[in-house]
């Protein structure tokens, strides 16, 4: 970014830094959280988000939801109580930020990158560390991701204990959208980068080691963005949307995420057993998340089934006022692609505005009933990943349920199953949810079985809980 544009940068004037998307910088503990309601006492486990929240001002640029350093929110339950601790993921760049009392990184599209004297040579000309965006726990490890990087490992009290390299056989790092085999215990992981081979994927067994280390994906010449991907019995699933990383024109001002909708979009099928790598095509359009992905037929050899939230374009970057100007479309679809003709079908679902799709992860790869999805209802003024209601669309009757929030806005669903059942119909759906009125938070369970009747408990949250990105449940 040139000295023009970095001086015109104004953070008072970025949305996604105000309202209920403003960082909090306190890190807090609280042992006895009040509830309205009855929290069920068979929930008994830990409830944590990551979500971006710069600990300083930032300088340069700020892009959400890539930028922004990462903050752990856990809410604690058992036996009908809740506590809550919150924690930044202390990388070494947001230490280095920490000594100096303010930013020294600027946005990702500004490259300011601090020199030695400011921050050593370890750190000195090289990208900050961003682990902001999802958290999971596998092979004993709870992991702060970012979106293609190291991630972060954390302590059980979501202390930072330090970058997660996998034993030095994954040392470029992983996405933030990994997937876990409920069935092999499996983590299936994949990785872009901006020099070849620009994408790999790899596999990380239950014991945490790595049997297949980086794996690049031939046909793939030019780095690309991708954010999420699918997994099923076959199939690593990846969805190569027309978004280019242009360094070159991030470095004289411009962005440096590209969409060329004139590429169309590609869906590589590559079989988990190292089998020949197939593609589907169709015209352009984008995902941010999956939902889920399952093959079909009777012996689970027919073609693969692929439900995602799709998005008409690219909807990150360039100027806020756009999303007006060019509104784009998200809705529900599914896709059924042929892995031996490479032909694809795309079927709307559902045609709300929706994101942060979630299934139960015991279904991670296997057919799905139940989809939760954040959504928007009513003429209310919200921004791009603000929502503020929560919708259940169910694949076999092909019928929805909503639950309004109010002057709520609501984070991602995450299931929690009832301990013994397996069905994805008993247990209870969590999140956070702000007010938008007065800035308080909120931790909501929602009962699957009756959803739309809202949450049998709300519990206060004693700070602000930033609007932020994706969570898991951790049952003891």
């Amino acid at each position: 970014m040139s000295p023009q544009a970095q001086s015109h940068f104004d953070p008072t004037r970025v949305p996604h830094l105000l309202g209920s998307f403003a960082p909090v910088t306190d890190e807090v503990d609280v042992v006895e959280l009040s509830v309205v309601g009855r929290i069920p006492p068979s929930l008994d486990g830990l409830y944590v988000r990551n979500g971006p929240n710069p600990r300083f001002t930032p300088i340069g640029s700020y892009l959400y939801p890539i930028d922004g350093d990462g903050m752990l929110h856990g809410v604690w339950l058992s036996e009908g109580r809740a506590r809550y601790r919150n924690r930044f993921v202390r990388t070494p760049g947001l230490v280095a930020e920490e000594r100096a009392g303010r930013a020294l990184w600027g946005g990702l599209e500004s490259f300011i990158l601090p020199g030695p004297d400011a921050v050593g040579p370890e750190l000195a000309n090289d990208f900050k560390d961003l682990p902001d965006i999802n958290v999971v726990s596998h092979a004993g490890r709870l992991l702060a991701l970012a979106e293609s990087a190291c991630p972060f490992r954390m302590g059980d009290g979501l202390e930072t204990v330090g970058r997660e390299d996998f034993g030095g056989a994954l040392p470029v790092g992983i996405t933030a959208h990994p997937k876990i085999d409920p069935v092999s215990g499996e983590m299936v992981v994949f990785c872009y980068m901006t020099e070849a081979p620009y994408l790999t994927w790899s596999v990380i067994d239950p014991t945490g080691a790595v049997p297949r280390k980086a794996t690049p994906i031939e046909g793939v010449d030019e780095p690309m963005m991708i954010h999420d991907m699918a997994l099923t019995k076959r199939f690593v699933i990846l969805v190569l949307a027309p978004v280019f990383i242009d360094l070159e024109a991030a470095m004289s001002g411009g962005s440096f995420l590209s969409w060329r909708p004139e590429r169309g979009t590609r869906v590589a099928l590559i079989p988990r057993d190292g089998g020949k790598l197939r593609w589907a095509s169709d015209e352009a359009f984008w995902l941010w998340h999956t939902v889920n992905a399952y093959d079909d037929g009777p012996d689970g050899d027919g073609e693969v089934v692929l439900e995602y939230v799709q998005w008409s374009r690219l909807t990150v970057g360039g100027d806020p006022a756009s999303y007006s100007a060019d509104p784009v479309r998200s809705n529900l679809v599914r896709a059924r692609i042929d892995p031996a003709t490479g032909s694809m079908v795309r079927t709307e679902l559902d045609d709300s505005r929706v994101e942060f799709p979630r299934v139960d992860d015991r279904r991670i790869g296997r057919k799905h009933r139940l989809v939760a999805l954040a959504t928007e209802i009513g003429d209310v003024d919200l921004l791009p990943g603000e929502y503020n209601a929560l919708r259940w669309y169910d694949t076999q009757t092909d019928t929805a349920r909503i639950w309004h929030a109010g002057d709520l806005s609501v984070g991602e669903p995450v299931f929690a199953p009832e301990p013994g059942d397996h069905s994805d119909e008993r247990g209870y759906w969590l999140t956070f949810a702000t007010d938008r009125t007065d800035g308080t938070s909120w931790f909501l369970i929602i009962p699957a079985e009756d959803p739309t009747a809202g949450p049998v408990a709300r519990v206060r949250i004693p700070v602000r809980v930033p609007l932020g990105l994706h969570g898991a449940w951790l049952p003891n």
